[in-house]
């Protein structure tokens, strides 16, 4: 009911009838002042719609789709508003969603555990022969380890791909991607603990990330 109600309600705001709810008359400001595309939006709803039922990644590619239709979605929005049209900052931001989402999946393994689920992609669970009983044990043998390796790697993939294009990239797109910055410190984090996903420093916050930010904003980098 809720994903039907914002999809009447995107229609809606198109046609300048937003229904008086706060959230919705927000969002149909922006629209009219950015101009943003409709697309966008209907794409983050139908892809979390399509989620609703909590099923598994059959592999790697079904996680990145669902990464590029909500976390992308959002990435092209945030363009948008910044009065960006160009086609190098749209492949790094395909890029940059598809690891927020690669990240955010890791990140939740442990969250996910605790209420008897697992996520990650079977596909590369099945290479290394584990079962979604190892992660509900938290097994931190090789093989897990493995599996969290290939998925840590894809991730860093497209940070490295998104970062290709950063000398074609206005300036005025930097501030969208910053988002990097965290994500690099997750995956160095979970490096440093040898792809161990449930070592209990990767839920620790990192006091120096509003510096890091900081200082990669002042080097106009992402």
């Amino acid at each position: 009911m809720r994903m039907q109600f914002w999809k009447t309600t995107v229609e809606d705001l198109y046609q300048d009838n937003p229904p008086h709810q706060p959230v919705a008359l927000e969002l149909w400001k922006a629209i009219k002042r950015h101009n943003l595309t409709k697309r966008w939006l209907l794409r983050i709803i139908d892809e979390r719609e399509k989620n609703l039922d909590d099923k598994v990644y059959r592999n790697i590619q079904e996680l990145e789709t669902y990464a590029e239709n909500t976390q992308s979605s959002l990435l092209y929005l945030t363009l948008e508003i910044l009065g960006i049209k160009d086609l190098h900052a749209d492949h790094a931001a395909s890029h940059i969603g598809k690891a927020q989402g690669i990240v955010t999946c890791l990140r939740a393994t442990p969250y996910h555990g605790s209420r008897r689920k697992v996520f990650l992609p079977m596909d590369i669970c099945m290479l290394h022969g584990v079962s979604q009983e190892d992660f509900l044990r938290k097994n931190q043998g090789k093989n897990v380890r493995d599996v969290v390796y290939d998925i840590a790697s894809q991730a860093h993939l497209h940070l490295k791909h998104a970062r290709s294009f950063h000398k074609n990239v206005p300036l005025k797109a930097f501030p969208a991607f910053l988002q990097t910055v965290a994500l690099e410190d997750y995956l160095k984090k979970i490096q440093r603990v040898d792809f161990n996903i449930f070592h209990p420093t990767l839920q620790q916050k990192n006091t120096l990330l509003p510096l890091s930010l900081y200082i990669q904003s002042w080097r106009k980098r992402y």
